[in-house]
């Protein structure tokens, strides 16, 4: 049988991981026995379509190229010329394109079908609208191209390092080149360099995009004057335009697609994924808030009094974790996050080393006064009682305080999401780029991604 290539499992990993999630987080018994909460139900439920639109892009394997640039950039002319038809509308005036507009390209041989988004100049929308209308389709992005002409600007430079936070590949594309012949590649690239070094944004390009990722193309040649001489003596000058000079960037983004598209799209796929079960966990929690008090004071009474009245020493320490494991998942079970046992020690493991000092002592004094009250049971008289019954209390009123530590940390882990188990989409992230190819354009960005 033939092996899978890196490629086929990474989107056969994302394929599983967000069918799980979806299941999972579409399902009504998910939070156990814990009535329905219909200002729950209606709050994440923007989240469920999320994870709905990433699976279906996996599905579909359908991947997305998002154009930006200032305005009259060609950023239309430049799709079109993609296409080999006049879809989107472009002219000399300044705006042409008023909001983000799709359309579907399959390259030659028909073995990819790409989604191709035009946007409009990023210099003619006001400040905030802007920067979402930018955000949001980056963010649906496997692949952005930025469309420049001419000398780059620093408002460009500062666009570029804006959209780099959607930590997807960029494509420089140098577009009218047939107007800017002295261009080349290593002169817009050592251009780049200089604004790095006089810029105040805090995402520099020269990790991300490098001389191989600049593209020079010419969507829509300027006309040429022809001087035509007929027999007869006659002279006719006429204007002649000139073939679009798109294949440098055909050739460069089916290169891009052909090495890394599956992996780009399993990996955008569940960026947006895990993204969504994030937020998806923090309004879980900010409407279970008073709930999840309550249960934490349980278990937080209850281990007090667990570990202050077992008299056998040791048996109470174990007693103790065994009440904070429960609450851990007690609460994923209130919030419906899908967690096991095996987890839940993972979690406990994760807050004990994060705050170890505290629990340190908090493990210490516990084994301390179960040996103290042990060897108080030995022993006859008031005395020995009331030895017995002031440490008992003691160690009850350290466990509980832990517990309730334990409990208010869990909270705060379990609202950076949930992909918790061997599908979980932060668990298939970190597998996917642990077997990047370091030639790739997705290696660049592994460290980014890996922080995010």
């Amino acid at each position: 049988m033939k092996a899978s290539s890196p490629q086929e499992t990474h989107y056969n990993q994302a394929r599983a991981s967000l069918q799980q999630a979806l299941s999972w987080y579409s399902s009504f018994q998910r939070h156990g026995h814990y009535a329905p909460n219909e200002t729950l139900q209606a709050a994440v439920r923007g989240e469920l379509q999320t994870l709905k639109r990433a699976l279906d892009k996996i599905e579909q394997k359908a991947l997305c190229i998002a154009a930006f640039g200032l305005v009259s950039r060609g950023k239309s002319a430049v799709l079109n010329s993609l296409m080999g038809q006049n879809l989107l509308e472009t002219g000399p005036l300044h705006g042409v394109t008023k909001y983000p507009r799709s359309i579907t390209w399959t390259p030659a041989g028909g073995k990819v079908k790409v989604e191709l988004i035009d946007t409009p100049g990023l210099d003619e929308i006001e400040g905030q609208g802007r920067a979402q209308m930018a955000k949001e389709v980056a963010q649906q992005a496997d692949l952005i191209l930025f469309i420049v002409a001419g000398d780059i600007t620093r408002t460009e430079y500062e666009a570029l390092c804006e959209l780099r936070q959607a930590q997807k590949p960029l494509i420089l594309v140098f577009n009218k080149v047939d107007l800017y012949p002295e261009c080349d590649r290593s002169a817009i690239y050592q251009q780049l360099q200089t604004l790095a070094t006089t810029s105040h944004t805090p995402h520099s390009l020269h990790s991300l995009l490098s001389p191989d990722e600049i593209v020079m193309v010419a969507a829509q040649p300027a006309p040429i004057p022809l001087r035509i001489e007929w027999p007869n003596g006659q002279i006719q000058e006429t204007l002649e335009t000139p073939p679009p000079q798109i294949q440098p960037l055909q050739e460069r983004i089916l290169t891009l697609l052909n090495q890394e598209g599956r992996s780009l799209l399993a990996l955008n796929a569940l960026l947006q994924a895990q993204a969504a079960e994030q937020r998806l966990a923090r309004k879980t929690i900010e409407l279970r808030a008073q709930e999840a008090e309550t249960l934490i004071w349980r278990y937080t009474k209850t281990k007090a009094l667990l570990v202050a009245l077992n008299p056998i020493a040791l048996l109470d320490l174990l007693g103790g974790l065994w009440a904070d494991l429960a609450l851990i998942r007690a609460l994923a079970r209130l919030y419906g996050l899908p967690m096991t046992s095996y987890q839940a020690g993972a979690l406990l493991t994760k807050i004990f080393t994060s705050a170890g000092t505290l629990f340190l002592a908090e493990l210490a004094s516990t084994a301390l006064f179960s040996v103290s009250k042990s060897t108080s049971l030995l022993n006859e008289g008031p005395a020995a009682l009331t030895t017995y019954a002031t440490t008992a209390a003691l160690q009850g009123a350290i466990a509980g305080y832990g517990s309730y530590i334990i409990g208010k940390a869990a909270q705060d882990y379990l609202e950076k999401g949930c992909s918790w188990g061997a599908l979980g989409a932060s668990t298939v992230i970190q597998e996917i780029l642990g077997q990047i190819d370091p030639k790739t354009i997705i290696y660049r960005l592994k460290d980014e991604i890996s922080l995010a």
